[in-house]
């Protein structure tokens, strides 16, 4: 369990799902904002929490750990009972109510009203760092690592930030909300967005210093 130096016990203790993915780093993050964190490899750790971290990693990986372990269906229900959650990368494939491009037999939670496509910026190759605009303060410093790509979103949910790019596939349903087309156009997508208690993001806030992402979610989870 983590919490920041000096302030004594934690007020809300937030759950890292440990299967895959960038797990120590964001339970760093949480130390770091003041929230204690707690890992989650099966159902009962789930128990108390305040919230739950969906971290990168492989989305078909994680959604067969996930129904391997039990932890789908008791992470569905506490989704379904309102839990804050925050998906990163995978983490958003996750939440998405569409994945492009993904396994058959590939599940997602649909707590987000969202079309995503899998790996949309590329492969690890075509991996990137850029700055976001987000709120009203400096920009956002961002890492895409075979990041998703957020084809479109349904009104109920809010983009929160936005990523422009050069060239990038779109394809899938009409109505996205950016679009790259031809070879070297400019286009923008969410990179940021949250539906309700549900946080979720095409980046790794995880992998920079700025904690204004952990923040906001832990302000959710107060």
């Amino acid at each position: 369990m983590v919490a920041a130096p000096g302030t004594g016990a934690p007020s809300a203790t937030i759950g890292v799902l440990d299967l895959q993915g960038d797990v120590r780093e964001h339970l760093a993050a949480l130390g770091e904002v003041g929230v204690a964190g707690r890992l989650v490899k099966r159902p009962d750790d789930l128990a108390g929490l305040s919230g739950l971290i969906l971290p990168g990693g492989e989305s078909t990986t994680l959604s067969m750990l996930l129904t391997s372990t039990g932890l789908f269906e008791a992470v569905s229900e506490l989704l379904d009972d309102g839990l804050p959650v925050l998906g990163t990368c995978a983490g958003l494939v996750l939440l998405a109510r569409q994945v492009l491009d993904g396994r058959p037999d590939q599940r997602s939670f649909g707590a987000v009203d969202a079309v995503v496509r899998r790996n949309g910026f590329g492969r690890q190759v075509a991996s990137f760092e850029t700055e976001l605009q987000f709120g009203e303060g400096p920009l956002l410093p961002a890492v895409f690592i075979r990041a998703p790509y957020v084809v479109s979103v349904g009104p109920e949910v809010d983009v929160l930030a936005t990523v422009r790019h050069r060239g990038v596939p779109v394809g899938g349903p009409a109505g996205a909300v950016g679009s790259a087309g031809e070879a070297g156009s400019v286009g923008e997508s969410p990179a940021l967005v949250r539906q309700g208690s549900v946080l979720a993001s095409c980046f790794h806030p995880e992998l920079t210093r700025d904690r204004r992402v952990h923040r906001l979610f832990a302000e959710m989870c107060a």
